[in-house]
């Protein structure tokens, strides 16, 4: 099978493990909104933010290390070498967060005994479920994998429902949820890939190896969780919980392309390693770039034209303001997913210090944008602040990627074009003449919908009819065993 097909097939069962329950939660964003006020909910996306801060210093994303050398291992002493240095480090690293994390929050805030103990056990829950993801990959057990995946959001689901409605626990509850379905799941997988049996003896050169392969990890994504957490910390003391709790609602259908792209970033991680020492790679890289980016562009004017539709079925009235920033976090969220493609192939080359430099840049710009405008224009600026951050990363990582490998670009005049007019029809509601024409309002935002969707079908009938055969032959596959 050649790569373009193993990564579209890897995709998939990806996507099959997280697609469902994450589909789920989305539909369970009436609840969360109308159990859980502004501020509470801000209170916990905070919480969530920082546990992302937090765990790459914590592990040193040996993780991470450890996924890229496991694909170059080739016998099982190898990969129990490899294994072993992360679970040594991790559990070291882990060990020291929880006493100074008890000792700074017990003495340092007001928080109850029992808040800290659910924030440090998120913590660690994240660290744990992290650890089985990339050890599944790693040893090759994508459909583990996915099935791990699908898991995490059952049971998250699940207990969610539970803490908020049965329990009443409010945003504690969430964490609460969160924890037990993260250590349940994490647990789980890495008794069914038998962990005990890959742990061995410190290797201390190949540790500092692995060390030096993922330190330059740690500040790329200490970077990108900057450039998240400082729009949500500097709303919160300079603003209000409540304006943070706004734009964390304002990222929940953004986020949705993060979704999608993500089905096929964890797998494209591991392909752009196996194909970067090929004859072909120039064209293999080329050729997965441009249905990536047309298939980013098209899941974000889809969901900028669908919004109108959608927002006021799964936001309760109280996050309402959360509509007008939609589209410009889904501008930023496309930029940021086409860098992470990037980051993918200079991981590929073992080359992960541009990854850090670009975002380290990228988030001291965010938060000086942020500390300048946002007692002025508020949430604007930190929408602003981190389409502007993602626009550095972008470019610089594009001019950097020419070391290894030259992208040919798409024409973006037409997908611009269409940007535009898809969100003047988002806005169209704001314009006291159309927004008060309720019939007017509705055929402009139908018909932006249909351009928007007959748009997309066109640029990418190529790729989804791989996609429709590689599903055929999977199922095929299926009912021939």
């Amino acid at each position: 099978m050649n790569q373009k097909k193993q990564l579209m097939k890897n995709t998939i069962i990806i996507a099959i493990g997280k697609l469902s329950t994450q589909i789920i939660s989305y539909l369970l964003l009436p609840l969360y909104t109308s159990k859980l006020n502004p501020s509470e909910y801000g209170n916990y996306d905070f919480v969530c933010t920082l546990s992302i801060f937090l765990c790459p210093i914590i592990t040193l994303l040996m993780e991470e290390s450890m996924f890229r050398y496991l694909i170059d291992a080739d016998s099982k002493v190898q990969r129990k070498r490899i294994i072993t240095q992360t679970i040594i480090y991790t559990l070291f690293g882990t060990v020291i967060f929880t006493f100074l994390a008890a000792l700074i929050m017990g003495f340092g805030t007001d928080y109850t005994p029992m808040y800290i103990t659910a924030i440090i056990t998120f913590v660690i829950s994240n660290i744990l479920i992290g650890l089985s993801n990339a050890l599944s990959r790693g040893l090759g057990k994508i459909k583990l994998y996915s099935i791990s995946n699908f898991i995490l959001g059952i049971s998250t689901i699940i207990l969610n429902v539970v803490f908020i409605l049965a329990l009443k626990a409010g945003a504690e509850g969430l964490l609460w949820a969160n924890t037990i379905a993260n250590a349940f799941t994490a647990i789980t997988i890495l008794g069914l890939l038998k962990l005990p049996k890959y742990i061995g003896k410190i290797d201390r050169p190949l540790m500092k190896d692995m060390i030096k392969y993922s330190i330059p990890l740690v500040p790329n994504s200490i970077s990108w969780s900057i450039i998240n957490m400082s729009d949500r910390i500097i709303l919160t003391q300079l603003v209000s919980s409540a304006a943070n709790g706004i734009y964390a609602m304002a990222n929940k259908f953004p986020n949705i392309i993060n979704v999608l792209y993500g089905y096929f970033y964890t797998a494209w991680k591991e392909s752009a390693a196996k194909i970067v020492k090929e004859e072909n790679k120039n064209q293999y890289y080329n050729s997965i770039y441009h249905d990536a980016k047309r298939f980013l562009y098209a899941v974000t004017i889809c969901l900028i034209a669908v919004m109108p539709f959608a927002f006021p079925i799964f936001i309760d009235e109280s996050y309402n303001e959360a509509y007008i920033y939609i589209p410009i976090i889904m501008v930023a969220t496309y930029y940021s997913n086409l860098s992470s493609f990037y980051g993918g192939i200079f991981s590929a080359y073992k080359d992960t210090k541009i990854m850090g430099t670009t975002t380290m840049v990228a988030a001291i710009i965010n938060l000086v944008v942020d500390l300048l405008f946002v007692t002025t224009f508020k949430i604007y600026a930190a929408c602003f602040s981190t389409l502007i951050a993602n626009l550095i990363v972008y470019f610089y990582r594009r001019y950097k990627l020419k070391k290894y490998i030259k992208l040919k670009e798409l024409k973006w005049q037409g997908p611009m074009l269409f940007l535009v007019i898809i969100c003047l029809a988002y806005y169209a509601k704001y314009i006291p003449s159309i927004g008060s024409n309720t019939v007017l309002l509705w055929s402009i935002n139908v018909i932006s919908l249909l351009i928007a969707i007959s748009y997309s079908l066109l640029n990418n009938w190529k790729f989804i009819k791989g996609i429709l055969g590689a599903i055929k032959g999977k199922f095929n596959g299926v009912r021939k065993g």
